[in-house]
């Protein structure tokens, strides 16, 4: 075991009923890391959090806190706290009650907890509201209390269940930048929960994408961003266009992509996970909206072929979207075909493919019902889904 490895989870399974939740989860985490678990609602993130918490029993598997096995300990005997979406505040006591409540049941003298909560506040930034209930906060600050009473005995580590689901857009992102401060001042490890990927790249040393009970990809946030593995991966942090066609005069790191719509030139390392590429494989790439390409058709330049569908200004980017054109020879189940496999493709069920390019500006040089090819850099488009 690594001298900074906190936390290690071992081959860990969980069913409930006839359902796999956790189909053998394998991570380790550092200690005083920042490490996210992003997935959908239901793919088993809080069933995770909630067995290194001890709050549940896997079926199988092993839980190490600093290399002892803690799989069989009761949640207070593993140095862990934990902080709700719903912030758990006892609404019958006051901020200062609230938040010297473990050191109180701990036994320790009034001047001590005293000087503990009046630190914790300085740390969260309520200084002052020591008296005022949870019904007279904000909820921000009910928030920011639930966190100082979780950190007051400095925890081993904070494990952090989707702790800002509640509140609105604006004090989210406020937040966001008040818990990464706190983590970074503590030196505590933070294990965070959420579902929204803008939260998770913003906040994390390392994320952790989950589906169906199994990790796609762990890495830093930078590196999943650029460098996703699967479609899926790439689909839902960040939001990105997958497309499936088959690679023709493939080269060591060069190759061209065919699809029914047209033709675009890509660049890959196989020592990235692409490996070889033989011509006419068929692969899956990536592109993110912000590195495609949309322009007025011109005959004889490479792209895809598209119809505009739609255009709409949104958080200061303007969005294109554009239906991918399939030459009339190509059958609907061809078409399927190319569509259902690219793991999260958007399009109908009649395979028509639709891609969205987002750029600065608020108007751009194609209309709706416009003929356009969609382009990218060669070395933008990203080769996803191969083990």
């Amino acid at each position: 075991m690594s001298v900074q490895e906190l936390l290690r989870l071992v081959e860990i399974r969980k069913r409930f009923g006839s359902v796999d939740v956790l189909r053998g989860i394998d991570l380790s985490v550092g200690r005083g890391e920042f490490i996210t678990l992003l997935g959908p609602s239901g793919c088993g993130k809080t069933t995770i959090l909630r067995i290194i918490a001890g709050l549940e029993t896997a079926d199988s598997g092993r839980v190490f806190i600093d290399g002892q096995d803690v799989s069989a300990l009761e949640p207070d005997k593993r140095g862990l706290n934990m902080v709700f979406q719903n912030y758990a505040l006892f609404p019958h006591m006051n901020v200062e009650q609230n938040i010297a409540y473990s050191l109180k049941l701990g036994g320790l003298p009034k001047a001590e907890i005293k000087k503990a909560v009046t630190e914790a506040l300085a740390l969260v930034r309520l200084s002052g509201f020591e008296r005022r209930r949870p019904d007279e906060l904000s909820g921000g600050q009910r928030q920011r209390v639930a966190v100082a009473r979780a950190v007051i005995n400095r925890p081993k580590a904070l494990l952090l269940d989707e702790p800002l689901g509640a509140l609105d857009l604006q004090l989210r992102r406020q937040m966001q930048i008040e818990l990464k401060r706190l983590q970074k001042q503590l030196g505590i490890t933070f294990i965070y929960i959420t579902h929204d990927q803008e939260e998770a790249l913003t906040m994390s040393d390392r994320i952790a994408v989950i589906r169906n009970g199994v990790f796609e990809q762990i890495g830093s946030a930078t590196g999943i961003y650029k460098r996703p593995k699967t479609g899926f991966v790439a689909k839902f942090v960040g939001g990105a266009n997958v497309l499936t066609g088959r690679a023709l005069e493939s080269e060591k790191t060069r190759l061209i992509f065919e699809h029914p719509a047209g033709r675009v030139a890509l660049v890959y390392s196989p020592d990235e996970g692409a490996g070889s590429i033989r011509p006419g494989e068929e692969i899956h790439v990536a592109v993110r909206e912000e590195h495609l390409m949309i322009a007025p058709d011109a005959n004889g330049t490479e792209g895809l072929s598209a119809l505009v569908t739609g255009k709409s200004f949104v958080g200061g980017l303007l969005r294109i979207t554009a239906r991918l054109k399939v030459p009339s020879a190509v059958s609907p189940v061809a078409e399927g075909e190319v569509g259902s496999s690219a793991g999260g493709l958007s399009g109908d069920a009649g395979g028509r493919e639709e891609v969205c390019a987002s750029c600065q500006g608020i108007d751009a040089p194609v209309e709706i019902g416009d003929e356009v090819l969609v382009n990218w850099h060669p070395a933008n488009a990203i080769i996803v889904d191969r083990q």
